[in-house]
């Protein structure tokens, strides 16, 4: 018996696969669904993503792009030019942990490129946070 998956039936639990055709885009304000149903009941990326890292749609995806719910193809639009992941969260309206868990795992997936400006695991530049931020209060 399939106890669903919020990922729909046939998704198998894995995020960015569709789990249903009518499901509205994220960031349109009539979506139902909650942030932890997004990320499969995770709070954080499986490696340390930095918010200020730079991200990028793979020019050539490994699977088809029409299959990937409507997160990640939202995503994949966006980062057609580069976009820091907080950029991807302020813009598509996702929380910042929600875009993180997304963005890493769609990297995982050969889906995105990322760029990341210093090592996992060390203090951000407070300049270029600074920045981020300044940004993201024009947006």
């Amino acid at each position: 018996m399939d106890h669903g998956s919020p990922y729909g039936p046939g998704a198998g639990g894995r995020p960015g696969w569709r789990d249903a055709p009518g499901r509205p885009a994220p960031g349109d304000g009539s979506s139902l669904v909650r942030p932890y149903a997004v990320t499969g009941g995770r709070t954080k990326p499986r490696y340390d993503l930095a918010v200020e890292a730079l991200v990028t749609a793979a020019p050539y995806p490994p699977r088809d792009v029409a299959v990937l719910t409507p997160e990640y193809r939202a995503i994949m639009d966006l980062c057609r030019s580069a976009r820091s992941v907080a950029e991807v969260s302020a813009l598509l309206r996702l929380p910042l942990g929600v875009a993180r868990v997304l963005v890493a795992d769609m990297a995982l997936e050969g889906l995105l490129r990322l760029h990341q400006s210093r090592p996992a695991g060390t203090q951000p530049d407070v300049r270029l946070l600074e920045r981020v931020l300044s940004g993201l209060r024009k947006l």
